[in-house]
């Protein structure tokens, strides 16, 4: 059996990062109308969509996953189990989200996601908070009201598209905060999210 050593190092950064650009990508698209809607712009948001927020949160579960269980580099916790299947679900779900962009698709069938991804957000406030990492309990907040609007832009109201954007730009300026902390917190032992 081989054996590794322990790290301090998950890789939160890189999904809190990746997730933070998507929403700062999408947000003022959804915000402002600009750039204005049109084919190119639907094809730029959906590689982004799928790269960014899709690629970087999907390898951040992936590692947490498999740190935590095949090969025990993570101590085991409730909030890396909990952040594993959050960026897991959430990345996977983005590179659905921008391959519909992309390709055009209709966006109504985002609806009953935006049902599952609220019981998720919901979830991971519960956890967070629980533990006592109020920063991404509060991410979790954010996470939740961008799927309640998002469900609303899914089912025609599209008066809530303004209101997504806006949450969008909000949590993405989070998510950047929460980058730099996690960053600073590991590398340097600074206590920014305590």
């Amino acid at each position: 059996m081989v054996t590794l050593a322990q790290s301090a190092f998950p890789p939160l950064a890189l999904g809190f990062f990746g997730l933070g650009t998507g929403y700062l990508i999408y947000g003022p698209h959804e915000l402002f109308g600009w750039p204005p809607k049109d084919e190119r712009v639907d094809r730029s948001l959906g590689v982004w969509g799928m790269w960014m927020p899709g690629f970087c949160q999907l390898v951040t579960g992936a590692i947490l996953f498999v740190g935590l269980s095949w090969l025990q580099v993570f101590t085991a916790s409730p909030l890396l189990y909990m952040a594993a299947l959050a960026f897991s679900a959430y990345g996977i779900h983005w590179f659905a989200l921008g391959w519909n962009r992309y390709r055009g698709n209709d966006a109504r069938s985002n609806a009953g996601m935006c049902v599952a991804f609220m019981v998720l957000s919901a979830l991971g406030a519960t956890v967070f908070f629980n533990g006592g990492d109020w920063p991404v309990g509060l991410l979790f907040l954010g996470l939740f009201a961008v799927y309640l609007f998002d469900f609303f832009v899914a089912v025609g109201m599209t008066v809530a598209e303004r209101a997504l954007g806006l949450v969008r730009v909000l949590v993405g300026a989070w998510l950047m905060y929460l980058t730099f902390a996690v960053t600073v917190d590991f590398a340097l032992g600074y206590h920014w999210r305590t």
